[in-house]
């Protein structure tokens, strides 16, 4: 089967659900060589996925998922995650993973979702890790931790079975340098289903796309953002745009970013579709460039998110996470704005209430 498909593919077809359905299925067979789904990841990637085809893997996919057993008083809230598809490879500290526990402590259902590093040193997992917090809850424990604590931690690999299969042709991809359709589904299989997501990617020309993709598996609110770096920062390499085979012009961020314009698509129930550029020229930011923001292990990162939600550090790194954090709760209609969103990130931190939800959330999972 995965033959015939790579035909398709490298004929330039799309594939309908049903391609994709039988498609999924080999790939999480583990007696289907991992050379032989390294070519048919390939064969997509070059084709180039469309938010269809996305969207019919990231349901295939959640389909083999292990659900949590949420209660209906929380499936019926606003459930928010905060997430990067993670290749920027700029070595940022863990903004979205701050901004998700500073969002909880302001009173927002999050339901991160994550993994350990793969382009950066320190992933969700690690730096959570790293502040005392379980990351291996069990589905009933994670359901329990989002209706009592208004966060849980969903680590990827013990909801998705199927990837330990899928993983070694990842590998091969990553040794011939391909990335795959995989470096953007992650954010997408959230078990927890969330209704509200604040996601970053790292190249501006995604931002619609995978909006598109989170509008067609249900998601009710989201924000799909890519932020820019000014072009005098030193040249880094971020992921390659599958049209042209190389790196795209500028430097980008998979967050939103306090330093250059932000492009975003995004969606409300109340409202339609958007996409546009702009600038957070209206907060009060300080200026700024990459390095500070740049972190290091989980355990340098760990420290500077207990500083950022401590109230210490008050520099560009808080900046940095007051930004995401107040696009986050107004994604989650916590806030009507997102200058309102701002003031409820900063009243969160200097009331002392981030800091308790950190503590509490050690002290629950210790």
């Amino acid at each position: 089967m995965l033959e015939k498909l790579i035909q398709h593919l490298v004929a330039g077809q799309l594939l309908d659900d049903e391609q994709i359905r039988q498609a999924v299925e080999h790939l999480a067979d583990e007696s289907v060589p991992a050379q032989l789904k390294a070519d048919f990841l390939t064969a997509l990637a070059r084709k180039g996925e469309t938010p269809g085809e996305i969207a019919a893997f990231a349901r295939a996919l959640r389909d083999k998922s292990i659900s949590p057993p949420l209660d209906a008083e929380t499936r019926a809230d606003e459930i928010l995650d905060v997430v990067g598809t993670g290749g920027d490879r700029l070595g940022t500290i863990n903004i979205s993973t701050t901004a998700a526990i500073l969002c909880a402590a302001a009173g927002v259902t999050v339901a991160k979702h994550g993994n350990r590093a793969v382009t950066s040193q320190a992933g969700s997992a690690d730096v959570l890790e790293a502040l005392g917090i379980r990351t291996h809850l069990t589905p009933a424990e994670a359901a329990r931790s989002l209706r009592d604590r208004h966060f849980a931690f969903f680590f990827a690999p013990q909801y998705h079975p199927a990837f330990q299969h899928i993983a070694p042709a990842r590998k091969l991809c990553a040794e011939r340098a391909q990335r795959t359709i995989f470096n953007l589904l992650g954010p997408l299989l959230n078990p927890a289903r969330p209704s509200a997501m604040l996601l970053g990617v790292p190249r501006p020309d995604l931002c619609e796309p995978l909006a598109r993709v989170l509008q067609t598996l249900g998601v009710r609110r989201a924000m799909v953002v890519c932020g820019e770096i000014p072009n005098s920062e030193p040249r880094i390499q971020n992921e390659e745009n599958p049209a042209t085979g190389r790196p795209p012009a500028g430097i980008f961020l998979d967050e939103l970013s306090t330093m250059g314009e932000n492009t975003i698509a995004e969606f409300y129930q109340e409202r339609g579709f958007a996409v546009s550029t702009s600038r957070p020229d209206h907060l009060p930011l300080q200026s700024a460039t990459l390095a500070n923001l740049r972190g290091g292990d989980k355990w340098a990162n760990a420290a500077i998110v207990r500083e950022i939600l401590s109230g210490q550090e008050k520099g560009p790194k808080r900046d940095a996470v007051l930004l995401n954090a107040a696009a986050a709760l107004f994604v989650a209609g916590k806030t009507k704005s997102l200058a309102a969103g701002w003031d409820l990130a900063v009243e969160t931190i200097e009331g002392g209430g981030a800091r308790a939800k950190l503590a509490e959330l050690a002290e629950s999972t210790s």
